[in-house]
């Protein structure tokens, strides 16, 4: 009951608030261990976001206060599609907050619990995802420490976004402190971790062969009383076989599983993007096997079972009998001394075939699969032949310093002591985007995909910067992407235009009218007199009509009379326009003669009224209104007494088509 309180409490304090002048805070999302999340609004960049805020009763607590600075550190060198990003941070005052990616979703852990059981393409799916921001992550020296799904955010189109790097470790650090001991979720850490062991890359690796066990199976390979006691059991116990909870699972993704929840981190999968090459060949052929093997695994070392290769039976380590060298046959001695010359020369000869044996068989060795491992552990651990490195080069799909490619493949034979030829991994292309401010978008545009990055074009009016140039991106400049990443372009319009709606001005005296005028920031235009029968010196008629918008500084020109007689009325008439949001020409058409033109803005929500002047005799004309020179009304206007009506048999159709 008290804690409910105090986040209650916890909630009133922030919720409506504004944070460094800049994130609304909106609702309370998620509570956690040492800190509340809240979703918010960024109104200086115009964007939803979450606010990690430590609680209170941490800010004195040096250990959550490390853990919590470490997961900005360790986040804020990170910049990967599938790891939640980190805008800002703040440790000032009595507010620590770190301002991230705003996840719409659930939890991986919420969607398991869900759906009980999934199917393997869709585990899969997520286990790569997974994977690939681990290998990111661990290129940067950064080890998560905490894989579990309560720590994946699941959003709608299936993707999945790797968060709370609250206890990571950075792998090159020397500082290890008491509180690294067993931390972690107990039913998802390696062995080395409950221990209380260094962890390096292959403790997550562990974690995802956890989770993988889990989709596939519905159940957790640990399960006990007390924290203690499943970590007991994560240190002592071989988890069952997946395919004995549910024997649909494919004989080759139970191996990738058990391989990489191997209690030795030595015998599991040394690196995400091997696990990821064995994941890529199961989903291309799903009857693979890879022959992975254990028995005995927790007795003999792995150090001198590494070169073993599977057989399923006994025999030699490498499961191959070595080839009997063929002697060649004696050659009997001949004898007599006639042919006592002959018989030397051919012991000579046959001596020869002995001692350098050309009909012996040459042995040969089959050729693994090097794909997915590291370069040096393959050079390492193979020396029945000859691994070369024929190329260097960047891959999207596979780490630094891994092989993604080899001559001959896997399966094929070479003579023992041959070579075989590897391309290796320099890791994902990674981009750093340059300061694009203030440059063409088009060419923008054409860098981005040069450097195999995709856009999404924004338009922004901008004070500053020329229409048709960036104003910025997001991510900004200096940000490291991989090949593939997303980057928003924000073009600009130019300065944002206001629009002032323009007054009845008919009536009013000169002086009148710009006084008017300017309280609606528009001024007087030109100004002609004539001879009419309205009261001299006020305004007869004006361009623009009223009612129309006007950018702000517009002039209106009027029309005064000077008084007098005269032949000419003018009149106007209240032209209803539809709701239709757009910028439009209208036109006025009277007797075939254009009277009246300009251009206008039509708001949407109210539509609007146009009154264009006409001016005539005691006569009837016809009136013809267009927009976009499309015919939209008609109507008969009778100067004489000054009277109009709408004259279309049926209403004019009219579209923006």
């Amino acid at each position: 009951m008290n804690s409910n309180r105090e986040d209650e409490n916890q909630m009133d304090k922030y919720v409506g608030k504004r944070l460094e002048g800049r994130y609304e805070i909106q609702e309370l999302i998620g509570m956690g261990g040492m800190a509340n999340v809240y979703k918010a609004y960024d109104v200086i960049d115009q964007r939803t976001v979450a606010v990690k805020i430590l609680r209170d009763e941490y800010l004195g607590n040096t250990e959550f206060l490390r853990r919590f600075k470490n997961e900005s550190k360790a986040i804020a060198v990170l910049s990967h599609p599938n790891i939640v990003r980190v805008y800002d941070v703040s440790f000032t005052g009595k507010v620590h907050s770190i301002v991230m990616e705003y996840i719409d979703g659930i939890t991986l852990k919420e969607y398991i619990d869900q759906q009980k059981l999934l199917g393997w393409k869709e585990a899969l799916h997520f286990t790569l995802q997974i994977l690939r921001a681990l290998q990111h992550a661990h290129d940067k020296g950064i080890v998560h420490r905490d894989i579990k799904p309560q720590n994946i955010m699941l959003l709608q189109n299936g993707a999945i976004k790797v968060t709370d790097f609250g206890i990571a470790r950075f792998a090159r650090s020397e500082v290890k402190t008491i509180t690294d001991r067993a931390i972690g979720s107990v039913h998802y850490i390696s062995p080395e971790q409950a221990m209380g062991e260094n962890t390096d890359e292959k403790s997550d690796i562990y974690s995802v062969g956890v989770m993988l066990f889990e989709m596939l199976t519905g159940e957790l390979p640990f399960e006990a009383d007390s924290p203690v006691s499943v970590a007991l059991k994560q240190i002592q116990t071989q988890a069952k076989r997946p395919t004995s909870i549910n024997p649909e699972i494919p004989g080759g993704l139970e191996e990738i599983t058990v391989r990489a929840m191997q209690k030795d981190a030595a015998r599991r999968y040394q690196s995400a993007s091997e696990m990821i090459a064995d994941i890529e060949a199961f989903r291309r052929d799903p009857d693979i096997h890879f022959s992975y093997t254990y028995q005995n695994a927790e007795s003999e070392p792995a150090r001198n079972k590494k070169h073993r290769r599977a057989t399923g039976k006994g025999g030699e380590e490498d499961g191959m009998q070595p080839a009997k060298r063929k002697k060649t046959p004696y050659i009997p001695i001949l004898t007599g001394v006639t042919f006592a010359f002959v018989l030397a020369s051919i012991g000579f000869i046959g001596l020869m075939v002995y001692l350098n044996n050309p009909f012996a068989q040459v042995d040969e060795v089959e050729v693994p699969s090097l794909v997915g491992m590291k370069f040096d552990t393959a050079k390492s651990q193979y020396d029945a032949f000859e691994i070369v490195a024929e190329e260097h080069v960047s891959n999207d799909q596979y780490g630094n310093g891994v092989i993604f490619e080899q001559s001959p493949r896997a399966g094929r034979k070479v003579r023992e002591g041959g070579t075989v030829t590897v391309k290796v991994s320099t890791g994902q292309l990674e981009v750093t985007l340059p300061n694009f401010t203030g440059r063409k978008a088009d060419e923008v545009f054409s860098w981005l995909q040069d450097n195999g990055l995709i856009y999404e074009r924004t338009n922004a009016y901008s004070e500053d910067v020329l229409e048709g140039n960036v104003i910025y991106t997001d991510p900004s400049k200096d940000s490291v992407l991989v090949s593939g990443s997303t980057v928003k372009v924000y073009v600009s319009m130019g300065p944002e235009q206001t629009f002032s709606e323009v007054p009845n001005l008919i009536g009013m005296t000169v002086d009148d009218a710009r006084r008017f005028l300017e309280l609606s920031s528009l001024s007087l235009g030109e100004i002609t007199y004539e001879a009419n029968e309205a009261p001299e010196d006020t305004i007869i008629a004006q361009d623009p009509s009223p009612s129309s918008l006007q950018p702000e500084g517009a002039t209106i020109n009027v029309v005064v009379s000077k008084g007098g007689e005269s032949d000419y009325k003018t009149l106007s008439i209240s032209i209803p326009l539809p709701n239709i949001d757009y910028e439009v020409t209208l036109t006025a058409n009277m007797d075939g003669a254009v009277v009246a033109e300009e251009y206008m803005i039509i708001p949407n929500e109210i539509g609007g009224v146009w009154k264009p002047p006409f001016r005539g005799e005691d006569e009837v004309v016809t009136i013809r209104i267009y927009i976009n020179h499309k015919l939209y009304k008609e109507y008969s206007l009778d100067f004489a007494t000054k009277e109009y009506r709408e004259t279309s048999n049926s209403p004019l159709s009219f579209s923006m088509d």
